[in-house]
């Protein structure tokens, strides 16, 4: 396995690449990443461990949609058997991936505990949701620092485990070392990484303005209802957007490591070989 260093601009080229990919199979990829967010909702309502499951999970809804995204490459449609890559691909790489998701929960909630240090776990109890987000909590200087708190120490986590599920998965690498590989990928291509992120946020923006012009403009005419159309609309577009965001994933893996030997990965990736001009 080997690492490879792309420049800054590389960055935007992942964020189109992932549009126009998730733009050829719009609804399949939409539908499968809104049923990886209801089985982690629906594993939060599990008493005791919901939310631990439900956080364990996220390294292997990821690696679904990477799925995903390689099969939509190679001219098939994603189907919902996808969502169960990391569960059927040997027992193996199932330990593997469970242990991935552990250690993922373990450190969120790590980061959800040392957050509490600032608000006495106000912003915890928000998050996790044992409390409503009211007005008077939101504007608080403890709740606000817990946040930026909490948000600055998730970058690290992000970055241990953004190419972690690729790594196991495609590359059989053990879980502890996936991480230490996904963070050193992630530094040395901070350039392309800072690009790619700020892209999407004004993707994002982008998004929001566009939705909130229509909505004002079609309830101006008396179609429909502003407050109701807005709602629905931002509440769909902010949906479709993480879907693009989520099938992108896989091109920063490609791009950063040098595509797994055949013989190796338990599917024959060969989506992930291509060039990134694709």
């Amino acid at each position: 396995m080997k690492l490879h260093i792309v420049p800054a601009r590389t960055g935007i080229t992942w964020v189109k690449s992932g549009i126009r990919v998730f733009w050829r199979q719009p609804m399949a990829l939409s539908a499968l990443f809104f049923l990886t967010m209801a089985a982690m909702s629906v594993a939060t309502l599990l008493p005791l461990v919901g939310p631990v499951l439900a956080l364990a999970l996220l390294p292997s809804a990821t690696l679904a949609m990477m799925v995903a995204s390689a099969e939509t490459m190679q001219g098939r449609a994603p189907t919902p058997a996808v969502l169960l890559t990391a569960f059927r691909a040997g027992r193996q790489r199932l330990r593997a991936m469970a242990v991935l998701g552990a250690l993922y929960a373990a450190g969120f909630l790590l980061i959800i505990g040392v957050s509490a240090l600032f608000d006495g776990g106000q912003f915890a109890q928000v998050y996790l949701g044992g409390a409503p987000l009211t007005q008077e909590v939101a504007e608080s200087g403890a709740f606000q620092l817990a946040m930026w708190v909490a948000m600055l120490l998730y970058l690290p986590l992000s970055l241990l485990f953004w190419h972690a599920p690729g790594l196991v998965h495609w590359h059989g690498v053990p879980p502890v070392k996936s991480l230490f590989f996904s963070f050193v990928a992630c530094v040395r291509n901070l350039g392309a990484f800072t690009v790619y992120g700020l892209a999407w946020l004004f993707v994002f923006a982008l998004g929001g303005i566009a939705m909130s012009l229509i909505s004002g403009l079609l309830a101006a005419m008396g179609l429909v209802s502003a407050p109701t159309v807005l709602g629905g609309t931002m509440v769909a577009l902010a949906m479709m957007l993480a879907a693009m965001c989520f099938t992108s994933i896989v091109f920063t893996f490609r791009d950063c490591f040098e595509p797994p030997d055949a013989t190796q990965a338990p599917e024959a990736p060969a989506a992930l070989a291509e060039t990134a001009s694709e």
